[in-house]
C-alpha cells in the first residue's frame, strides 16, 4: 500500500475565462452537449405568477461593464415556496426557481425571464419581503459574490435581513428599478461608491 503524501492546499483562483465553456457551452456556440443551456428557461406556459423581466449589467470599480459575467438567480415561486423539498407545501412543478444566464458579450448585461417572488419566512417566523437571490462569477472574482434583489413596489421596511444592514443607506443598493409594468433592472456594483451590499453565505 503507497503511503498517503499530505499535499500543500492550492490557492484560490478566479473563474477565469473558461467558466462559460462548462456552464453555458451553448452561449459559446458549443453545441450538442444539451437541447439548451441549463437554466436558460425558468418558467413555461402552465407557470403561476406574474410575469416579469430582471435584467442588469455588473460594474466593475471603474465603472466598466463586465462582458464576461456569469449570473445565477433562485427564487420563491408566486406562493412563496421554494421547489424540492420545501416543508410548507408543494411549490409551483412548472417553475424551476433557479436560472443562469451569461452577460452578452457586447454590453455585458444579462437577463431573465420569470415570476414575482411571493414572501418567504426568515428562520425566526418573521417574513421576508419578496426577493430574489444572485451569485455572480466572472473573471478576477475569487469567490462567487451573493447579493438580493429586492423590489421597489413592495414594502420593504420590516424585511429581516434590510433592517439589519448596519449602514442604511446602503439598503438602496438592493433594490431593482422599475423600468416598465414587469421589467426591473437590477445593476451591480464591484466595488466605489455603489458598490452593492453583498452577503456571507
Amino acid at each position: 500500500m503507497q503511503e498517503l503524501t499530505q499535499l500543500k492546499e492550492s490557492p484560490s483562483q478566479t473563474a477565469g475565462p473558461y467558466v462559460h465553456i462548462g456552464c453555458v457551452p451553448n452561449f459559446c456556440d458549443i453545441t450538442g452537449v444539451y437541447p439548451e443551456d441549463l437554466g436558460t428557461r425558468m418558467v413555461n406556459a402552465k407557470t403561476k405568477g406574474e410575469r416579469i423581466t430582471v435584467k442588469g449589467t455588473i460594474y466593475d470599480g471603474t465603472g466598466t461593464p463586465l462582458k464576461d459575467a456569469l449570473v445565477e438567480i433562485w427564487q420563491a415561486d408566486a406562493a412563496g415556496l421554494y421547489p424540492g423539498n420545501d416543508p410548507r407545501g408543494a411549490a409551483d412543478p412548472n417553475f424551476t426557481g433557479w436560472g443562469r444566464q451569461a452577460g452578452d458579450y457586447d454590453t455585458g448585461e444579462w437577463q431573465f425571464d420569470t415570476i414575482r417572488p411571493g414572501a418567504v419566512p426568515f428562520p425566526d417566523g418573521r417574513m421576508m419581503a419578496p426577493h430574489i437571490s444572485l451569485w455572480i462569477v466572472a473573471r478576477g472574482i475569487n469567490i462567487g459574490l451573493n447579493t438580493r434583489m429586492y423590489f421597489p413596489d413592495a414594502d420593504n421596511s420590516a424585511d429581516p435581513l434590510l433592517t439589519r444592514i448596519e449602514h442604511q443607506n446602503r439598503v438602496a443598493t438592493l433594490i431593482a428599478e422599475k423600468e416598465t409594468d414587469g421589467v426591473y433592472r437590477f445593476d451591480i456594483y464591484l466595488q466605489g461608491e455603489k458598490e452593492t451590499v453583498f452577503l456571507d453565505v
